[in-house]
């Protein structure tokens, strides 16, 4: 007969399923066979992430952006959703694919090797359902490795966090700005970029220090 538990578990169990965690080698042994061809996935911490399925204000804001870093820093500098190198330790467990990169060098200096952190000018991701994810994991990764400056632009919250400043595995400054505020980036102070330019007719908070 069924019994009725009304005790605790002895022993503590899991509350998730054992997930397979996956190495760069393996990535690379998977992509070489074909088996994962017409997607695109990311590798972070050891998990694929599946960067499909984005939806219209978040392609909006992502051409938008685009478009700017190009006429800021010259289109050979500027490259949509390729892989990077992090930091040495996270290297093996780790290959992001941030939505813009602005690179020190043109993109035809990396014909087979991935941009190092020291490469990096900015970094951004366009956030939605991933927001926590990016202002985390993500955010500690890019820390970590060194990159001088990160920006997440917050789609629901029409908004920009300007990540700057890394030491330890932390950025040590952060700030976030509202769609009616402007931030230049580091590498070129002498544009700015509106916030609200990528949201039509949004009306941002003033700017806050985290």
């Amino acid at each position: 007969m069924p019994a009725v538990v009304t005790e605790r578990p002895y022993r503590p169990v899991p509350t998730d399923p054992p997930r397979k965690r996956w190495t760069r080698q393996e990535c690379e042994a998977f992509e070489a066979s074909g088996l994962w061809d017409q997607q695109k996935l990311e590798l972070v911490d050891g998990e694929l992430i599946n960067k499909m399925g984005k939806n219209r204000p978040h392609s909006n804001a992502l051409v938008f952006i685009h478009g700017w870093l190009i006429r800021v820093f010259g289109e050979e500098y500027v490259n949509q959703e390729v892989p990077i190198d992090v930091a040495p330790e996270d290297n093996p467990t780790n290959e992001p694919q941030p939505d813009l990169i602005v690179l020190t060098r043109p993109s035809w200096d990396f014909p087979k090797n991935n941009p190092q952190p020291g490469d990096l000018r900015l970094v951004v991701e366009i956030s939605d359902s991933t927001l926590g994810f990016d202002l985390t994991k993500k955010a500690g990764l890019y820390a970590r490795a060194g990159i001088v400056e990160y920006w997440v632009l917050d789609v629901e919250a029409r908004r920009l966090v300007v990540h700057r400043d890394p030491q330890n595995g932390l950025y040590r400054s952060v700030t976030v700005y509202g769609a009616k505020e402007s931030v230049a980036p580091l590498a070129s102070p002498g544009r700015e970029f509106r916030v609200g330019d990528a949201f039509p007719g949004s009306r941002g908070p003033s700017t806050t220090v985290l």
